[in-house]
């Protein structure tokens, strides 16, 4: 690999000093991601996932919120298994995918974060995400197909690896490429009409860009990662945060059904019981409209089903972890379900992925109809979901499991810029249903 101008500066990236902005929102970003991972470890697929890798991938690395350890390859697949298990972390428009359910368990799998301080670690962070969005818009802007996000986090896995490793500028050229050749270019609307633990690959897309980092450091080559080479996306690296555009979710739900159910819930007010309602028409965009099925049997048809979604809305006024768990059996939400019509409107489709619009119209039985505005998913810059609204999300998620704990990791993650990361690990690193010894928790920052 001849040009190393991008791997250097890549490099040359100081994650100690980087735009205040940049540091709050990667705060905002830990705290959620935490929170759906926390929220997540009951699930089906995650119970799967670390017997899996417990089995596999021997090694000393802790997994996220359970007993046991793995290699770094394993605590980086199963992290990412496990947020990916609740859809309700944050993602990117431009991407139509996600960053940080990769770039976080990858970096949590590596023993080299334990000598980071706080602040070292949130810039590490932010520059992951920044390197994968990036490489998920060349791959947008490149590809004929829509790949699932793992085909592009892995490459900021990669590069954040990569950093926190001291690889060289020619390792990490070779990284990249490793990550780019290897990384899972799976079909994204297969998953989407075929919902399975499969989900965005982004399980996957973790342990690649592990394994990558590694391999280029030993000396193993990757073909040129042409996702790197398009110099109009690369040419503002550092100047410019894409990452400063991430989107949050407030449901644990595909983005695209979110607008519907925002409008949904603009209409429960005008309905008594979810028995009078005779027809429900959700109006969006053609890829949401493609997140058809109406009665689904496990939490991964739940979260890529539109007329589930807003059935729970209409019927429960809300969507939470429990809508796409324990109450898939209810039978009223489910009969709801049935009598969800979806449109897709020409207009919406055009304005996708910038914009992701639905409306709703519900049919009741005495005659009256009601009709919902056109309403945006929530959680972007322009449609923001306040601070406050995201710390209940992340209570709500993260205190049925933590308990008490959840409060603590609250306190070390909004003053983490202060603290070493080893206060933050000590927590994370801890079964659910233990507490970790008063002792293990840090006043002192480390050096670095």
């Amino acid at each position: 690999m001849s040009d190393l101008s991008l791997p250097a500066k890549l490099l040359g990236l100081d994650s100690t000093a980087l735009p205040p902005e940049v540091y709050e929102l990667a705060k905002t970003c830990l705290l959620d991601l935490i929170g759906v991972a926390a929220g997540a470890t009951n699930t089906t697929l995650a119970g799967i996932g670390r017997q899996f890798v417990l089995d596999q991938y021997p090694g000393n690395q802790p997994l996220l919120f359970s007993e046991g350890s793995a290699s770094s390859t394993g605590a980086a697949l199963y992290g990412g298994w496990l947020i990916d298990a609740l859809d309700a972390h944050d993602g990117h428009v431009l991407t139509k995918g996600h960053a940080g359910v990769a770039i976080l368990p990858a970096m949590l799998s590596l023993p080299e974060i334990h000598k980071l301080s706080g602040r070292r670690f949130l810039g590490e962070l932010a520059i992951g995400y920044e390197i994968a969005i990036r490489a998920g818009i060349s791959l947008h802007d490149s590809a004929c197909d829509y790949h699932t996000s793992g085909a592009w986090n892995c490459l900021g896995a990669t590069a954040v690896a990569a950093r926190l490793m001291n690889l060289s500028a020619k390792q990490v050229a070779e990284a990249l490429g490793i990550a780019e050749f290897y990384g899972p270019r799976s079909q994204m609307m297969r998953c989407i009409e075929y919902p399975t633990m499969l989900k965005d690959g982004s399980g996957w897309g973790a342990m690649t860009g592990i394994a990558s980092a590694l391999l280029g450091r030993s000396g193993f080559t990757g073909a040129p990662a042409v996702l790197m080479a398009q110099s109009d996306t690369w040419r503002d690296l550092g100047t410019h945060w894409h990452f400063l555009d991430t989107y949050f979710k407030r449901y644990p739900v595909c983005y695209w059904a979110q607008p519907a159910i925002e409008a949904s819930l603009s209409l429960r007010p005008g309905i008594t019981d979810a028995d009078e309602i005779q027809e429900v028409r959700v109006t969006s965009f053609h890829q949401a409209i493609r997140l058809h099925t109406s009665h689904p049997t496990s939490t991964e048809e739940a979260q890529y089903s539109l007329p589930w979604a807003v059935a729970c809305a209409l019927y429960r006024g809300s969507v939470d972890q429990h809508s796409v768990t324990r109450d898939l059996e209810n039978s009223k939400v489910t009969r709801l379900a049935t009598k969800i019509r979806l449109l897709e409107s020409a207009e919406f489709s055009r304005q996708f992925p910038a914009k992701r619009y639905a409306t709703v119209t519900v049919q009741l039985n005495d005659g009256r109809e009601l009709i919902s505005d056109r309403f945006e998913a929530r959680g972007t810059p322009g449609s923001p979901i306040s601070r406050a609204e995201l710390v209940s999300k992340f209570r709500e998620l993260a205190q049925p499991t933590l308990g008490p704990r959840a409060d603590l990791l609250e306190g070390i993650v909004n003053a983490l810029p202060d603290r070493p990361v080893t206060d933050l690990l000590a927590q994370l690193s801890y079964p659910i249903q233990d507490i970790p010894p008063k002792e293990s928790i840090s006043t002192h920052a480390p050096e670095t």
